[in-house]
């Protein structure tokens, strides 16, 4: 069922504790058409160093640094430009995904080829 190249974009700002796990989550999953635009929104911690770190080990991901901070919005405008993808996914630093979330949000599009949008929900963690 792998055919739609499926582009996620990941704003980054000062998440230097999560966005590991985050792009981990991304480059595991079960559909692997995608593409990965990492915004980084002139993080002063660690972040931008451990997506450049992570990016090594795999060419699907793109890491773009911001000059000067715009803001979350700007980080996601950027990388709409410069993605590739049939569909766009937007994925928070400090979120993961499940291992076949991209590929079941997929196979909703692909039964019913009016949807525009799959959307899936949330669990909250406190630690």
């Amino acid at each position: 069922m792998e055919n739609s190249l499926i582009s996620i974009i990941v704003p980054v700002y000062n998440c230097e504790k999560y966005i590991g796990r985050c792009l981990e989550s991304i480059i595991r999953q079960t559909y692997r058409n995608i593409e990965v635009l990492v915004v980084n929104d002139k993080s002063d911690d660690k972040s931008g160093e451990i997506c450049e770190a992570i990016s090594q080990t795999d060419e699907r991901i793109r890491i773009f640094h911001l000059n000067e901070r715009g803001g979350v919005s700007k980080a996601r405008n950027i990388a709409l430009d410069k993605c590739k993808g049939e569909y766009v996914c937007f994925v928070d630093s400090d979120d993961w995904i499940e291992p076949d979330m991209i590929e079941y949000l997929y196979s909703l599009l692909m039964k019913n080829f009016s949807y525009k949008i799959a959307a899936c929900g949330i669990f909250e963690m406190d630690n």
